[in-house]
């Protein structure tokens, strides 16, 4: 299970969105290696590690997680935008809260400009393709 956990970390971390199918290869050889055991669960190791050791690399979600964390950890990030904010009650809607939000699926393409970062953010980039 250590080695499957490890393939694992490796998909997400190393290989990310360069192929994201490498995180459900290697959560399902996981589950497979806790349901069959040793010493059949070798063979699906050895599958899901080669495919994860031959998959294109992308650590572009990896740095941008990390970014994030850090400017929330370190940095004056603002106030999410009204318009964003869930109002499950009355009083919540009174004072603004998801007032003016447009609901990207109700648009063409299920896309519409709208501001979700907060003032102090905006032009703030953390994910960036590779």
């Amino acid at each position: 299970m250590f080695l499957a956990r490890r393939i694992v970390i490796c998909a997400s971390e190393d290989v990310g969105m360069a192929n994201p199918n490498a995180l459900v290869v290697a959560n399902s050889a996981m589950q497979a290696v806790h349901m069959v055991g040793m010493p059949e669960a070798r063979i699906i190791l050895s599958q899901a590690a080669i495919y994860v050791a031959t998959s294109k690399k992308s650590n572009a979600s990896y740095l941008a997680i990390n970014q994030a964390l850090e400017d929330v950890q370190n940095k004056e990030t603002g106030e999410v935008p009204m318009h964003i904010r869930n109002a499950p009650i009355e009083k919540m809607r009174e004072l603004g809260y998801n007032q003016g939000y447009l609901y990207p699926h109700d648009f063409p393409g299920h896309y519409v400009e709208q501001q979700y970062l907060p003032d102090k953010m905006l032009g703030t980039q953390y994910y960036k393709e590779e």
